[in-house]
């Protein structure tokens, strides 16, 4: 990884970079002391983020995220569980610039979203549980049309799209009949490859495999792993199958009500709710020990409208 392209870094504490002068850095400022290396920035790094709806004819003000933190280095993914309405989606929809923050701060590569959003936006790219498509078009077409508003060369971008589409179980004859005659699997294979035309850096995944058969789950998931551990990505998944978050990430967050109530690897969350709740060592037990509910249950009705899932 070239970490010449980012500012020198130093961590002051766990989830804090600070700026550190190139000065101080230097063996003739300091005598004795060996050359460091710069410290690049995380992937993504949330710090006390905050987001508020106003709802319902009451005009009731809710939190849909509230004073959330998350770090994700390259190579990494990091999974975000929660009931629908705690603030899966917010949160992904405030990190790929959607929505507006209002308090806090979201650094993706060193760039703050709201200052530097533009290179944000070459950085990142997202896949929602609803894709959205020109339905008329065959994948071949929307993932041209997708290379073009990132400058891509219409000949590259083609052969990309069908290496991308085939490591995903679409066969090339699928590649030119319009897009609404594909399966639901398909449609979603075919937002993944679309977001990886760009070389994201950083991937924000918002239940990419909700409503997949289990073969077009399997190839999904066994893509993303391949993604972390081919290209150095930076991956966010949130998903509602504790199965395959279990397998795929590094570390999880568990929110509820908009906050963070849990956060570290699988094993970690595992052997904390067996030791201090006497509970089972699975993701369930963790779910459950911190939310109080299960996966599937609903917020209030006035809190998902906020929160959108």
């Amino acid at each position: 990884m070239a970490t010449t392209l980012f500012p020198r870094l130093t961590a002051r504490r766990a989830g804090e970079v600070v700026p550190v002068p190139a000065a101080s850095l230097s063996p003739s400022e300091a005598p004795g002391t060996a050359t460091r290396e710069p410290i690049a920035p995380p992937a993504l790094l949330v710090e006390h983020v905050t987001k508020r709806f106003v709802v319902g004819r009451e005009h009731r003000v809710v939190d849909a995220v509230r004073d959330v933190s998350l770090t994700v280095d390259r190579g990494h993914i990091h999974g975000v569980l929660g009931a629908n309405g705690s603030g899966k989606s917010t949160l992904i929809r405030l990190v790929s610039t959607l929505l507006t923050i209002d308090e806090g701060r979201v650094e993706i590569f060193g760039h703050d979203i709201e200052r530097d959003e533009m290179a944000v936006k070459r950085c990142i790219n997202r896949v929602s549980v609803d894709a959205a498509f020109f339905k008329k078009l065959s994948p071949y077409e929307n993932l041209a049309f997708a290379a073009r508003l990132y400058g891509l060369h219409a000949g590259e971008a083609r052969r990309e799209s069908a290496r991308i589409l085939g490591r995903l179980g679409i066969a090339e004859k699928r590649l030119g009949q319009p897009t609404e005659q594909l399966s639901r699997g398909m449609q979603q294979k075919v937002a993944i490859a679309r977001a990886l035309l760009t070389s994201p850096m950083l991937l924000l995944l918002d239940e990419p495999t909700t409503g997949l058969d289990p073969r077009s789950k399997v190839d999904v998931q066994v893509f993303i792993e391949d993604l972390r551990d081919t290209q150095d990505a930076a991956i966010v998944l949130t998903t509602h199958d504790l199965d395959e978050a279990d397998r795929l990430c590094d570390r999880i967050a568990v929110l509820d009500g908009g906050r963070v109530v849990a956060d570290g690897t699988p094993a970690e969350l595992k052997a904390q709710v067996a030791r201090e709740r006497g509970a089972a060592p699975t993701l369930e037990s963790v779910f459950m020990a911190y939310t109080g509910r299960s996966l599937d249950e609903d917020v209030e009705e006035g809190e998902a409208e906020a929160a959108g899932a």
